[in-house]
């Protein structure tokens, strides 16, 4: 299966913080599929927490994922889920 991608807006009040990431990350360690976060030139893992800190992404950032693996789909859906939840915040 070939890849899929789709970009988010960081819409949590603390952008892409700590908590969030990890959220993020363990949520990317359920699929199998190799989940990438870009903001600009720089991509990282989802898996990554350290990875997905160093975005600085903070509220309003847009972000491209891009998964790719058996589970693609299903993993680029969780994954916009959380943002379009804000990650259970605010």
């Amino acid at each position: 299966m070939g890849a899929v991608e789709a970009t988010v807006e960081v819409k949590n009040r603390l952008g892409l913080h700590l908590r969030a990431a990890s959220t993020l990350s363990q949520a990317a360690a359920q699929f199998d599929a190799a989940i990438t976060i870009a903001r600009g030139k720089n991509s990282v893992s989802a898996r990554s927490i350290t990875g997905l800190i160093t975005l600085g992404a903070g509220p309003g950032s847009k972000l491209k994922i891009r998964a790719e693996g058996p589970q693609a789909r299903e993993a680029l859906k969780a994954v916009q889920q959380l943002f379009e939840e804000r990650f259970g915040e605010d």
